[in-house]
């Protein structure tokens, strides 16, 4: 597939092929792909694309990808009962790979284990977490974690060179949501080019039951201009509007969010028709009330929504040029 280059410009204005059906170009093309006004409250798998106000959702989506693609970075490892030095064995590789961020476009991304974000890491505090890296990419690299560990596992100083192994090896703390990414000059390169993961430490008391997802937020800058062109969660653009995330009203939903956005100085998270609680980084018991929260890059935290009502319901950075070049999508809620 050719790689295509869109100016940050060219996409919110629609002039890129690829973003022609976005909201703010598609609005008035809606009738002729849906041909329907939009979906029933709470069905799923439609074969229509149905536009409304800064949305659309179903199969004419232009997203890339099929069912499924992100089903390994939305859903993380179980969490294990608390067991003190347990060792959590994990391995990446650092890996040059184009992946296909948006319908037709791809990005010659730098990744671990082929995917941006990288694979969801998770221990239990107090686990030995080990994780064998190797750098099967074109230039040097590293891991650095979020949390407490000593100074040599840090990933900054240990550089390790292409055709290259390092061994990281430490106790897991303290729980919450963390997140791990390159720290190899120059740092803005390594993470936008989506060397970063979500890093999931749980808490010696287990949390209350609940449907677990990841949602990493980031941004592809496809004309290196230093602005990006489309935004994400998990990596490709509209792609949980093509493919909504299926919820019960009888089980919480805990989302684990972090943001991995370079270039911008914060990225956010809103839902509509719901509130939920807000773990800041996930290590306390205190929690905000709300609909919507901002994070600067590297920041994160434990979302938790109990539904009150079933249906459709969009999530979307609140930042409303974010939403137009990709990042939203939307909850399916059924009542089953």
């Amino acid at each position: 597939m050719a790689n295509r280059r869109f100016t940050r410009r060219q996409a919110i204005m629609g002039a890129a092929p690829v973003i022609a059906a976005i909201p703010m170009a598609g609005l008035a093309a809606a009738p002729a792909l849906s041909g329907a006004s939009g979906p029933p409250a709470g069905t799923g798998g439609d074969a229509h694309v149905a536009m409304g106000h800064a949305s659309m959702v179903g199969d004419a989506v232009p997203a890339p990808g099929g069912p499924g693609d992100l089903d390994a970075l939305l859903t993380p490892p179980p969490a294990l009962p608390h067991q003190p030095g347990r060792v959590r064995r994990y391995t990446l590789a650092a890996l040059d790979r184009d992946i296909e961020i948006a319908s037709g476009v791809t990005f010659p991304a730098w990744t671990y284990n082929g995917t941006v974000p990288g694979p969801v890491i998770r221990a239990t505090e107090d686990d030995i977490l080990e994780v064998e890296f190797t750098n099967a990419g074109a230039h040097p690299h590293t891991i650095h974690f979020h949390g407490i560990h000593p100074s040599n596992m840090d990933g900054v100083f240990e550089i390790v060179a292409p055709g290259e192994s390092f061994t990281y090896r430490f106790p897991a703390r303290p729980y919450g949501m963390q997140l791990y990414h390159c720290h190899t000059p120059p740092l803005k390169k390594h993470i936008h080019k989506g060397l970063y993961g979500a890093f999931i430490i749980d808490p010696p008391e287990p949390r209350h039951p609940a449907r677990e997802i990841v949602l990493v937020m980031n941004g592809f800058d496809t004309d290196g201009d230093g602005e990006n062109n489309f935004y994400t969660v998990n990596g490709k653009a509209f792609y949980y509007a093509k493919y909504p995330i299926r919820a019960r009203r009888s089980e919480t939903l805990r989302i684990y969010l972090a943001n991995l956005t370079e270039f911008d100085l914060i990225n956010s998270f809103h839902l509509h028709g719901e509130f939920f609680r807000y773990y800041r980084t996930g290590s306390t018991d205190q929690f905000e009330y709300t609909d919507t929260v901002m994070q600067c890059q590297g920041e994160r935290g434990i979302i938790e929504i109990d539904w009150h009502n079933a249906g459709r319901f969009m999530f979307h950075a609140h930042q409303s040029e974010f939403t137009d070049l990709g990042w939203m999508g939307f909850f399916d809620v059924s009542d089953d």
